[in-house]
C-alpha cells in the first residue's frame, strides 16, 4: 500500500519510491539523500507532532510534516 512519510509512526520502516512536489522544495529533499530506493525509520516526532525525526543512511534528519508529505514510501518490516 502506497503511503506518504508523514502518515507513518514512530518505529515504523519504509523504502523511498518518489519525491512529488517542485521547485526548491523537491530539490532540496533530494539533496538530503531522500530519492527512490532509500530505506528510512521513523525515529520520533515532536511533542507537538511536528517536526518527525527520520534515520537516513545512519544519520539522523528533522522534516516538518509538510515536506514530509511530499515523499512517497513503501513500507516494509
Amino acid at each position: 500500500m502506497q503511503k506518504t512519510l508523514n502518515q507513518l509512526r514512530t518505529g515504523d520502516k519504509a523504502v523511498v519510491t518518489k519525491v512529488t512536489g517542485s521547485g526548491a522544495i523537491k530539490r532540496r529533499i533530494i539533496d538530503m539523500g531522500l530519492v527512490a530506493g532509500t530505506q528510512i525509520k521513523v525515529q520520533k516526532y515532536a511533542p507537538l507532532g511536528d517536526p518527525m525525526e527520520i534515520k537516513v543512511k545512519n544519520f539522523n534528519l528533522s522534516l516538518r510534516k509538510s515536506e514530509a508529505a511530499l515523499i512517497e514510501v513503501q513500507e516494509h518490516s
